[in-house]
């Protein structure tokens, strides 16, 4: 008798616990009706605080046109970028620069010759306008720098440098200095490599503390050059202004970027 009861207990648990885990249920999640930020996602904690204080990085990958004015001793200048191509046209009183995505042309204006650099001028106030934005691109390295003390504050930042190959000048290296409460831009410490055979060690600066919001973006609305010395920014020099901003998801027509026909060809 004590053989089959023990059977018969034997069996009822097994059954029990049968029973209880057919009736365990667990809940499914259909990810491809969730919300996730991937883009985000990719990126360093700090450089994604800076882009989230700036409207969002995935905002900014939505747009393909970005156009802005700045004031010249000459007149206005006029920046129109393809974001997704890079292919830009600067408009002059004296002269129009251009490239497609592969040629790189200036079209002089009622005799004034162009006396510039376009190679080195060819995305170079983009790239300090669409800050912090433009450094979200493929190839780059982030590090934690150095934070900047300037006038009793300080400001943590973020090593930008690029993998070889990436861009005209792979061995630019940028810091963004940033707001640590609201995460916010406001300096940029950047070298100059362009033509050389080196990368360098002697940090400009440029303030940001002059913001719009534009389509959602927070992009600036003036930046000033800062003197320095011993790779710390001293006084004001200048200040640059921005008017006329177009942030947009519409793409420009790729003929505002080919070259026209009596343009100088840029080799």
């Amino acid at each position: 008798m004590k053989l089959k009861t023990l059977l018969l207990i034997v069996l009822v648990v097994f059954a029990s616990c049968k029973e209880n885990k057919t009736n365990e249920t667990v809940e499914s999640i259909d990810y491809s009706e969730e919300n996730l930020d991937a883009t985000t996602s990719v990126y360093p904690e700090n450089i994604s605080k800076i882009f989230d204080a700036h409207g969002g990085v995935d905002a900014w990958n939505n747009m393909n046109t970005l156009s802005f004015t700045m004031e010249r001793p000459n007149g206005k200048e006029v920046t129109t970028t393809n974001l997704k191509t890079r292919a830009e046209r600067i408009d002059t009183p004296t002269y129009t620069a251009g490239y497609d995505g592969d040629v790189l042309w200036v079209s002089e204006k009622d005799g004034n010759e162009y006396k510039g650099n376009a190679k080195f001028y060819k995305g170079l106030m983009m790239y300090f306008y669409a800050m912090p934005f433009i450094v979200s691109d493929n190839g780059i390295i982030y590090e934690e720098a150095t934070p900047l003390e300037f006038e009793g504050k300080t400001y943590p930042g973020v090593l930008i440098s690029y993998e070889d190959g990436v861009g005209a000048s792979s061995d630019d290296q940028y810091v963004l200095y940033y707001d640590e409460e609201t995460g916010q831009l406001q300096w940029l410490g950047y070298t100059v490599t362009f033509g050389k055979d080196e990368k360098s060690t002697d940090f400009h600066f440029i303030r940001y503390n002059n913001w719009q919001t534009v389509n959602g973006l927070v992009l600036p609305k003036s930046i000033d050059w800062y003197n320095y010395e011993n790779n710390v920014p001293t006084e004001k020099r200048n200040t640059v202004e921005f008017s006329d901003i177009i942030v947009s998801d519409k793409t420009p027509n790729a003929t505002l970027f080919a070259k026209p026909e009596g343009a100088i060809l840029i080799e």
